[in-house]
């Protein structure tokens, strides 16, 4: 497609994750959430795969989109409520990216590849759907774990490592090395347990 359709997608992308309600602050600014984290999203996917495709780029600004309006609390708070959430959300992020996509003039066969990558399917056998894991995995350890492990004081070492080694297994060893080659910024109290996991 031209340049300009893929302009007005990441337009489209941006303008309904600026509607999130939620906000956190970034370097003295404050931030729609969704949106910040597209951004961070894109960022890391710059550093990671310079190279990506027009596919990867939208699939990657648009993982979270819209994410508020389906709340972990619309579902049961226990393991299943969580898997069953999970998997909705994914289908959720594949549609309302689909729409907009066909909304911009993207044919139907673009279109489902993006859907392919943003709903989560085939990660093992789908490069770009681990790609997108790669860089969602990439994303958290650099900007969501410390605030993560600072509402979970009560985790022991043994449960953080059981928390990444499962990360691990989500992530390619392309992504362990960038890692261990030091490619992004880990927070301190977690760094070494977080390269042990990389390791493994």
């Amino acid at each position: 497609m031209t340049e300009q359709h893929f302009a007005k997608a990441i337009a489209l992308i941006d303008a309904a994750n600026r509607e999130d309600p939620n906000m956190e602050t970034c370097d003295g600014k404050e931030w729609p959430k969704a949106l910040l984290y597209s951004y961070r999203m894109t960022d890391m996917l710059e550093r990671f795969a310079p190279n990506a495709d027009e596919v990867l780029k939208l699939a990657v600004r648009a993982q979270h989109i819209q994410r508020w309006k389906s709340p972990r609390s619309d579902y049961p708070m226990d393991r299943k409520g969580y898997h069953q959430w999970r998997a909705a959300l994914n289908e959720f992020h594949a549609r309302t990216l689909a729409a907009l996509l066909a909304r911009v003039g993207y044919d139907a066969a673009f279109i489902g590849r993006v859907e392919l990558i943003v709903g989560k399917k085939l990660r093992k056998t789908n490069s770009g759907t681990q790609l997108l894991e790669d860089v969602a995995g990439l994303v958290f350890f650099e900007h969501y774990l410390a605030a993560f492990a600072a509402i979970h004081p009560e985790y022991n070492t043994a449960k953080w490592n059981d928390i990444l080694r499962r990360i691990r297994r989500k992530l390619s060893d392309r992504a362990h090395q960038f890692v261990l080659a030091g490619h992004i910024k880990l927070p301190e109290s977690m760094a070494g347990l977080i390269r042990q996991a990389m390791n493994e």
